[in-house]
């Protein structure tokens, strides 16, 4: 408690710990999501991907940039 109240001040203790509990919850959740979801993703599903994202994400701007030109 000596910590809390010297990082937050003993009128903000609360606070402090409310935000901390939060900040916990959230990390927990996240983990418990990121581990229920391993697996998931299969490279076989998502071919496109195989060179890379950047690579695939390029592709997708260059189709978009020639589609642009022949609108305008």
């Amino acid at each position: 408690m000596k910590e809390i109240d010297r990082i937050s001040g003993k009128r903000k203790r609360s606070q402090f710990i409310t935000q901390a509990v939060r900040k916990e919850i959230q990390r927990l959740n996240f983990l418990r999501t990121v581990k229920e979801t391993a697996g998931a993703w299969k490279d076989e599903d998502h071919a496109e991907l195989k060179e890379g994202v950047d690579k695939w994400v390029r592709s997708l701007r260059k189709e978009d940039e020639k589609r642009l030109k022949e609108i305008i």
